[in-house]
């Protein structure tokens, strides 16, 4: 007797390709989905020329609401493949506006998908003002990398859902360097703060300054410097702004005892979460992935699971297999759609609808 069996009507034992090194084009990736396998058992699947992949991106959207029972919107970076414009930015601006306006009037929640490797905090801001100016409820939904600029965003949800593979990141903001590189500005603040107390704990002993820390402060730009101090102020205080507007607003009562939680008690909890999550001294490296384990247990983030949810965890586990076979295959850098509206940024000219590798 085969010990094949279905899932859920979903394949979970694919058949055998004879030839491995030539893809399969097949009319659905979803449709040819393994579960547990989900990426693995597309990685070498291809699509008919002008096929829309956006259709099956909507189609993955679909299968999110239909478990959550409310609107996704979804703003995904490509973070598999080092690439330019993949950041939140200026450009996102429109698109984002015009894909909150499509969804329904009468609907009072939004669920947002998100995957980030960062970019400007900025942008951010106006991204919650659009969502927050139509919506009572926002959650955030993430089932990958959502880092710097992309953690302050999901910290103005009322709820954060993470898959067990998903991180955040610190949101200790990068300023550009002369030469063009970027540089995070904790990390900035750190080297200055410790040259001004190693020159002066040498001073206090009666001895020369440090010829080294005298010549790296000489280096330091100070347009810079005073870059990094500012994005830095201005992330933690978003960052404790959101969590006390929105992300600890429901925290009405101690699980302990049952009191009442104080207006001081919240904004003491949300100050010291934007603290910690500010803090290169904590993490010590900008891309530093902080699984939600540690975001609940250390930094004392509340941090929802999905599969908790029947069907949520894979949901996100499908749509998230069919955006990097997208990412990997495709020009896409990013992406901006829901279930109404479309918006993919190629780093080439070529339409989503051409399928295939």
């Amino acid at each position: 007797m085969s010990n094949k069996f279905k899932l859920k009507g979903r394949k979970v034992d694919p058949e055998p390709q004879k030839n491995p090194m030539v893809p399969k084009i097949v009319s659905s990736l979803l449709d040819n989905m393994v579960d547990g396998s989900e990426y693995q058992s597309i990685v070498g699947l291809t699509t008919p020329p002008n096929f829309n992949l956006l259709d099956e991106v909507r189609r993955a959207i679909l299968e999110v609401e239909g478990i959550r029972n409310r609107p996704c919107i979804c703003y995904i970076g490509n973070v598999i493949k080092s690439a330019s414009e993949t950041g939140i930015d200026a450009s996102d601006d429109l698109p984002f506006s015009e894909m909150v306006g499509k969804v329904d009037r009468s609907q009072t929640g939004v669920d947002v998908l998100l995957v980030t490797n960062g970019g400007s905090g900025y942008q951010v801001s106006r991204f919650v003002n659009a969502l927050r100016s139509r919506f009572k409820s926002v959650e955030f939904l993430l089932p990958s990398f959502c880092m710097s600029a992309g953690t302050l965003f999901a910290l103005s949800g009322d709820r954060i859902w993470m898959t067990e593979r998903a991180c955040m990141g610190p949101i200790d903001p990068q300023v550009p360097s002369k030469d063009g590189r970027l540089l995070p500005a904790q990390a900035l603040l750190l080297l200055v703060e410790k040259l001004q107390k190693d020159g002066q704990e040498a001073l206090d002993n009666k001895k020369s300054v440090p010829w080294t820390a005298v010549r790296i402060i000489d280096t330091i730009d100070k347009k810079e410097l005073g870059e990094a101090i500012s994005a830095s102020e201005y992330s933690k205080t978003m960052a404790r702004q959101f969590l006390n507007t929105y992300k600890l607003n429901s925290w009405v009562e101690h699980v302990a005892n049952g009191h009442p939680v104080t207006d001081k008690e919240r904004e003491d909890a949300a100050e010291e979460i934007a603290a910690a999550l500010v803090s290169h001294s904590r993490w010590k490296a900008h891309g530093h992935a902080i699984q939600r384990e540690a975001l609940s247990n250390e930094v004392k983030l509340l941090i929802d699971h999905p599969e908790l949810v029947p069907g949520l965890d894979l949901a996100l586990s499908r749509f998230w297999a069919l955006c990097t076979w997208v990412f990997d295959k495709t020009p896409v850098v990013k992406m901006i759609v829901s279930k109404d509206y479309r918006y993919a940024k190629q780093t080439a000219v070529m339409q989503l609808g051409v399928g295939g590798a």
